[in-house]
């Protein structure tokens, strides 16, 4: 019998302080207006003091088990996307392991960025594929807000703080159709965080680092080359994807791969307004708005797909 993963399940969590952009307004110079028309952001929510990665996660998990219906005890892989871990080590997924109280399985951290909950996905169907695991849980969550810059104003209006999970099982029914993933190292000089921890100091600037345009540049491309990809791999045509889950990033590049797609922007789950680019979370914390919100039904086929720092990027084709 051939083995699939499906999505059982999902959960999000974002932390209970949004900020608008006429807030930030009062400590940034910047406006609603500017903010807007270049990325489509509103709002975006940051993590109370002391709030960390594997809290959002935590929150995430907890909603995502609940609606899968599952016990805890059933889980025997966990892996989390996150390029804001608690510490440098151990992983946030054993932290958040710990928090769960369920033990001895594997629990590990993806850093792909902002593609990060893709890798991560990919990683789980292929585990779930081979047998090694029956019943995954993928978490992407960020505090993204605890490494902006605040005299930079074109990165520190663009992020947020979030988290997403979801629940995948072994299913006789085909559940990840397709997925595949990509990276460049060349372009890695682009959008990074370029400081580290050498000797008990911050070895170079501990900040988020952003070349917009060339960004803006490669996502649009990646995007709509790895979406046409994957429904390659899967056998499938455009007109067969009812809606795109996208990174969250930016509304234009949004716009472009929705239009590369050949689907109208009332078939894409749209949540940057709200939450701001949450990296690794971005792509969960929209599946789960649309699968609460009763737009995406069982049955129906989602196109994910993400980018990030790296660069990484890719895409899964999924029947929810």
């Amino acid at each position: 019998m051939t083995v699939y993963s499906r999505i059982a399940g999902t959960g999000s969590y974002l932390p209970a302080q949004r900020v608008t952009n006429d807030d930030l307004a009062q400590k940034v110079e910047t406006s609603d207006e500017w903010i807007a028309t270049r990325t489509g952001i509103r709002a975006r929510h940051f993590a109370a003091e002391g709030e960390l990665s594997s809290d959002l996660a935590l929150k995430a998990v907890e909603a995502a088990i609940a609606s899968a219906g599952i016990a805890r005890e059933e889980i025997d892989l966990l892996i989390v996307a996150t390029t804001t871990p608690d510490h440098t080590f151990p992983s946030t997924a054993t932290v958040l392991q710990n928090k769960l109280g369920v033990y001895g399985f594997p629990a590990f951290d993806i850093q792909a960025v902002c593609a990060g909950f893709i890798y991560a996905l990919t990683i789980a169907d292929q585990f779930i594929r081979s047998g090694t695991a029956k019943c995954a849980v993928v978490v992407g969550a960020e505090t993204f807000s605890h490494i902006l810059n605040w005299q930079d104003r074109t990165t520190c209006v663009l992020f947020g703080d979030g988290a997403g999970a979801v629940v995948l099982k072994a299913s006789e029914e085909p559940g990840i159709l397709a997925s595949k993933l990509h990276a460049d190292g060349r372009y890695k000089d682009i959008l990074n965080v370029p400081g580290r921890i050498k000797n008990g100091a911050i070895d170079g600037d501990p900040w988020v680092y952003m070349d917009g345009g060339a960004v803006f540049k490669f996502a649009v491309r990646a995007l709509s080359d790895v979406a046409v990809e994957t429904l390659a791999l899967a056998g499938m045509e455009k007109s067969q994807v009812d809606w795109l889950v996208p990174h969250q990033a930016n509304i234009r590049i949004i716009e472009s791969t929705a239009k590369h797609l050949h689907l109208s922007m009332d078939k894409v789950i749209v949540t940057v307004d709200q939450h701001g680019n949450t990296s690794a979370a971005s792509i969960p914390l929209a599946l789960d708005e649309g699968i609460r919100s009763g737009r995406i039904q069982r049955g129906q086929t989602l196109m994910l797909e993400g980018i990030g720092g790296g660069f990484t990027w890719g895409a899964a084709l999924i029947k929810y």
